[in-house]
């Protein structure tokens, strides 16, 4: 069963529940921006916002986490092939790190234009 196209369907998704897992687990910049998360969904059923604003709002918070769990591992893999320091290296990170923080940026405009006028 496992070798039919359905079956290594099901076997991705599994490995994709357990890297969100793992993530969840072992990594506290995705459990900050979990915690955030929570916080804005319950301000949103607290503002009660409308289809649209979840939509966006759903989707800030997906790539957020996403960008972050991808700098998790750009930075796994970097440490992981070069342990110690080096400048192309730190490069790498930065920028991984750079993605997140246009994410997030994103994110909290997303934030301000849905919350600010109900405030």
């Amino acid at each position: 069963m496992w070798n039919t196209y359905l079956g290594k369907r099901i076997k991705g998704f599994g490995y994709a529940i357990k890297g969100a897992w793992m993530l969840l687990k072992n990594e506290p910049s995705i459990q900050v921006q979990a915690v955030v998360a929570a916080g804005v969904t319950i301000a949103g059923f607290y503002y009660d916002i409308s289809t649209t604003e979840w939509i966006f709002q759903i989707l800030a918070i997906a790539l957020v986490m996403s960008i972050e769990g991808l700098n998790t591992a750009a930075e796994e893999m970097a440490d992981f092939v070069h342990p110690d320091f080096h400048d192309r290296i730190g490069y790498i990170k930065d920028v991984a790190a750079g993605a997140v923080f246009f994410a997030a940026v994103g994110a909290i405009i997303i934030a301000g234009i849905i919350y600010l006028p109900k405030i």
